[in-house]
């Protein structure tokens, strides 16, 4: 399988290409279970984010970075809006979304509770990599129907045209790579 090497805040890791459509493949960048890159990327973007009073990630590949993130922040907690809604959910917020890397159209669920955490506060969000924008510009939307204020918006890569997001603060880009038909 092919692979791209990236150094990202002094960690070398090799993503697997894997084609996301006929004509598009991506290197597939997972920071779940990688406990070195994740603590790495959080101390190299935690300077770099302005005052903020709660981070926000959508389930499941920003947790781990938002939990590092937070907890060099010193906070007590961060939220993460769901993709499903849950029994124990009262009155939750509900948003649909779709993304580059998934078939189908996701939903992002904010139970009120934490909803409620948000109202009033300056809010970060968190991501692993940010591609077309459309999910954490939603998981923005999701924020603000809650009552919160987004200062900022972090994520580790920066995904083919996402690279051109004044208002996002990443780390290194990403490339596309097309797919190229071979002549039969």
């Amino acid at each position: 399988m092919q692979s791209y090497t990236m150094i990202i805040a002094g960690v070398t890791r090799h993503l697997p290409i894997v084609p996301i459509s006929e004509h598009t493949a991506i290197a597939s960048f997972v920071m779940l279970g990688d406990t070195v890159l994740t603590k790495a990327t959080a101390k190299a973007l935690v300077n770099r984010l302005p005052e903020t009073d709660v981070l926000v990630t959508a389930e499941a590949k920003g947790i781990p970075l938002a939990q590092e993130l937070s907890s060099l922040l010193n906070h007590d907690q961060y939220v993460v809006a769901r993709k499903t809604v849950k029994p124990y959910m009262s009155e939750p917020l509900v948003l649909t979304v779709k993304s580059i890397t998934t078939d189908v159209e996701q939903t992002l669920v904010l139970d009120e509770r934490d909803a409620q955490k948000l109202k009033g506060k300056r809010i970060v969000l968190v991501d692993d990599v940010v591609s077309t924008g459309e999910s954490i510009a939603a998981l923005q939307e999701l924020v603000e129907r809650a009552g919160g204020n987004v200062v900022a918006k972090t994520a580790v890569l920066a995904e083919g045209s996402a690279n051109d997001q004044q208002d996002l603060i990443y780390l290194e880009e990403l490339p596309l790579f097309p797919i190229e038909k071979k002549p039969i």
